[in-house]
């Protein structure tokens, strides 16, 4: 027996919807004698009737009536690739799966989300927190469309686009001696005792870059494993810490953390980082535009890329 396509899918179950040819040639908008020549091939593809000629009428056989289920089945599931590559070339709908390093997802994504959403209202999002390794992965093995991280990752697969910068800043308990100070110097670090992190975590990396370029040696009273636990820590009291600034923007103002600059502190470059065999989705790239605008607006420039027409997205 022959396969069916889905011409002879769609003439059989027109047929069967109408009850005659002619009702499926007005439905399909062709001529009659196009729909019997083809109902008639059908079933000698198939190698057996679907339909009963009697008296100039159509009765439907019981195979015709066995078929029709699943054919129905199959119709509806072309309507519905037919209805998402409508909105797809609209932008009205899809998927997006999006996964960050905690410091920017605590405030940053959830804000561009719910952005994002007042112009994509049908757009399914899901949302995740990882360690680098884990969004490496997660978009190296298809589960995350798009990727927003604290520090490159090196991969021959992965595409990394700067985002936008922001810097290094000491936190301390709000009744601290250094509050007093405008800013945060070499010497002050190394006076106080520190909250600091593991050298196997990307912000345990940044520090010690940090130490080892301005030569200095901290008092790391307790090891730490994020910026949030350091600032739960310094609201304890324990000691100052290290921390970026876009996981102080996440923390109520009403903490009893103190936030100062640092004197010759790091800059910290946000990257934004997707596959490289595969292109980025309408759906994604309003989402970065949608990104970029949030981070200018709280005071952390965009870093332009040539090849970036995101900002140009979100102003149409």
């Amino acid at each position: 027996m022959a396969a069916l396509n889905l011409r002879q899918i769609e003439v059989f179950r027109a047929v069967m919807t109408t009850g005659s040819i002619a009702g499926a040639s007005q439905m399909l908008f062709v001529s009659q004698p196009a729909v019997s020549r083809l109902l008639s091939y059908t079933e000698q593809r198939i190698g057996f009737a679907l339909f009963e000629r009697i008296k100039g009428r159509l009765f439907a056989t019981p195979e015709a009536r066995r078929l029709i289920g699943e054919v129905e089945q199959v119709y509806q599931a072309v309507k519905r690739v037919n209805d998402l590559a409508d909105d797809l070339s609209r932008h009205r709908t899809g998927m997006l799966n999006l996964v960050s390093s905690p410091s920017i997802g605590q405030s940053f994504i959830p804000q561009a989300m719910a952005s994002f959403r007042q112009h994509f209202p049908d757009c399914k999002m899901t949302f995740s927190c990882h360690s680098y390794e884990h969004i490496r992965d997660r978009i190296l093995n298809h589960q995350a469309d798009l990727g927003i991280i604290s520090s490159p990752i090196d991969h021959p697969n992965l595409e990394i686009t700067p985002l936008c910068n922001n810097r290094l800043v000491c936190i301390m308990p709000s009744n601290h001696p250094l509050c007093e100070k405008e800013s945060i110097t070499r010497d002050d670090l190394c006076q106080w005792p520190m909250v600091g992190y593991g050298h196997d975590t990307p912000m345990g990396r940044k520090v010690a870059s940090f130490c080892t370029d301005m030569e200095m040696q901290l008092q790391e009273v307790m090891e730490v494993g994020s910026p949030q636990n350091a600032g739960s820590m310094v609201e304890m009291g324990v000691g100052i810490a290290l921390v970026d600034e876009f996981s102080v923007r996440s923390w109520h103002a009403a903490r009893p953390i103190m936030v100062r600059p640092l004197e010759q502190g790091p800059v910290l470059q946000t990257n934004l980082v997707h596959h490289k065999l595969e292109p980025l989705s309408q759906l994604a790239q309003r989402f970065i535009a949608d990104l970029q605008v949030l981070v200018e607006q709280n005071g952390f420039p965009a870093i332009k890329v040539e090849k970036s027409t995101f900002l140009e997205m979100a102003a149409n």
